[in-house]
């Protein structure tokens, strides 16, 4: 992730990717290794996109959009509901019969915030807000999702300023988690 243009376009890119990996584990027979992978895969670019969401995203909308207090709650409560279910899914293994609940759960929770952003924060955020701060942002969320974190941590704050100041630890910790492990590489 981190493709250039407004915050928009990048947030947009990235639900596309989540798409694609969603489509990958769609077609891949249940119990296939590769499942867990591309799990693996997706838990980290969700991960880093909500990190980026709620330290620059929901605070702009929070700000411009009118009622954007209670949008930004419930988006930050939507990924409350999918980080629980991928700390829950990064115990199973592609072969756990949980691990096909689970994700079809992810996939359609994650399905229906992206329906909302898009059809209904985004155009409203777009609408209030000046160009060049859309672009601002852009590069903000750009920027948070190169430290983010990679792993579900549902304790953690989700609000500034706290959540700017704790994810680029957490990041660094999981980021090294993930080279020694090879998580989210095929071996």
């Amino acid at each position: 992730m981190g493709h250039g243009g407004n915050v928009i376009d990048e947030l947009m890119t990235d639900h596309r990717e989540v798409e694609e990996l969603f489509g990958r584990i769609e077609g891949l027979t249940p119990g296939s290794a590769d499942r867990k992978l591309y799990a693996d895969q997706v838990t980290m670019e969700l991960v880093r996109h909500s990190v980026a969401e709620e330290a620059y995203l929901y605070p702009a909308v929070r700000k411009h959009v009118a009622g954007g207090d209670a949008i930004a709650d419930r988006e930050i409560e939507d990924h409350s509901t999918a980080e629980r279910i991928m700390k829950d899914l990064e115990r199973c293994d592609a072969g756990d019969p949980e691990f096909d609940r689970l994700i079809g759960m992810l996939m359609s929770e994650v399905r229906s915030h992206i329906a909302d952003e898009e059809g209904n924060l985004f155009p409203r955020l777009r609408a209030a807000c000046p160009p060049e701060a859309l672009d601002d942002l852009g590069d903000k969320v750009r920027q948070a999702k190169k430290v983010a974190p990679t792993r579900p941590h549902p304790a953690a704050p989700d609000k500034p300023p706290a959540n700017k100041l704790l994810a680029p630890g957490a990041g660094l910790v999981d980021r090294l988690r993930d080279a020694l492990t090879g998580r989210g590489k095929k071996p």
